[in-house]
């Protein structure tokens, strides 16, 4: 198989849904001849032209009610939101609008709108440029939201995500862009809702999203180092859940980490903690440690930054209090 860049697969699944789908189009900021602050477009304009790749004035509110009334009229839009924190810009036509129409039409109206943006610290942007916001989104009804940690997940779940005929917010991360991975010549979509099992173990399960499923691996290889055993689990879509993959593997190796990049007070391991506790709280044989940035806003200087954000030590350290409370 062939190796992409996380980058790369991204634009490999919009560049492919553009020549087979003539309703599908894309707008954002600076998407056009820039390509995206983050490079996906790149050379998109120039084989789809301007009225398929769409530069947006400097409204997130606009160009998010843009795209929900050209869903609703039957196209199949990508926005690209330029940085996450920015859809806090648009929640109301996010929150209010793209996920009700639908319950409110009684099912006759579909929204099928795709939002595709970035995030994640590791290069110092500061406190509005790298916020990790999936949480509130899951809280959404009516909003489907995905996470995708490799290349080959990427493409397959961006794939499915234009072709539900739901709203979906997809979150990429930012320093995953120039990760290499394996995939296949054949686009393979991946259903929304099916989680990811990287690596099995036997001692303790790390259910990880985004940047933390690397570190969450490389916490795995030094923990085997100890002789604990680590299962690895991606659940690759926040909404809807993969419940019982990740209830069968915290049942098979009876303790549990969840792992984010998001802080952890309010993230979304609080809610794999809540889905766990219910689900399998007679196996686990400790307490459920969560792993996640510290309670800050993210600071600008590279040291103070790194320090307030979580590192494979922080995962393994939850690892071995996990295993160590047996």
């Amino acid at each position: 198989m062939p190796e992409l860049t996380y980058r790369e697969a991204v634009r490999d699944a919009l560049s492919r849904a553009l020549r087979e789908d003539e309703t599908v189009f894309l707008m954002g900021e600076d998407i056009a001849e820039m390509g995206g602050s983050m490079a996906v477009t790149q050379g998109l304009l120039d084989e789809f032209g301007p009225k398929r790749i769409r530069n947006t004035p400097i409204s997130e509110m606009a160009i998010v009610g843009s795209g929900i009334g050209a869903a609703i009229q039957g196209m199949r839009p990508v926005v690209e939101i330029m940085y996450e924190d920015f859809l806090t810009l648009s929640m109301e036509q996010l929150v209010n609008q793209a996920a009700k129409h639908r319950t409110m039409s009684g099912g006759q109206v579909k929204v099928p709108l795709t939002i595709r943006t970035q995030g994640g610290a590791g290069w110092s942007p500061g406190a509005q440029h790298a916020q990790q916001l999936e949480s509130w989104f899951v809280h959404v009804p009516g909003l489907k939201v995905v996470f995708a940690s490799t290349p080959e997940d990427v493409r397959g779940l961006l794939w499915s995500a234009i072709y539900d005929d739901n709203p979906v917010v997809f979150f990429e991360h930012r320093t995953l862009y120039p990760l290499k991975g394996e995939v296949p010549d054949e686009l393979e979509p991946i259903p929304l809702g099916k989680a990811r099992v990287h690596r099995e173990g036997t001692d303790v399960t790390v259910v990880a999203t985004g940047r933390l499923v690397h570190d969450a691996l490389t916490a795995a290889e030094q923990a085997e180092k100890d002789g604990i055993s680590v299962e690895v689990v991606d659940p690759r879509t926040l909404l809807p859940l993969d419940e019982e993959t990740i209830v069968a593997s915290v049942k098979k190796t009876n303790r549990c980490v969840t792992a984010h990049e998001a802080v952890v007070r309010g993230g979304f391991g609080a809610e794999l903690a809540a889905v766990i506790q219910h689900a399998a709280f007679d196996w686990l044989d400790a307490p459920i440690e969560r792993v996640g940035s510290k309670f800050a806003p993210l600071p600008f200087a590279p040291v103070m930054e790194q320090y307030v954000i979580p590192q494979v030590e922080d995962v393994l350290a939850a690892i071995r209090r996990t295993v160590a409370r047996a």
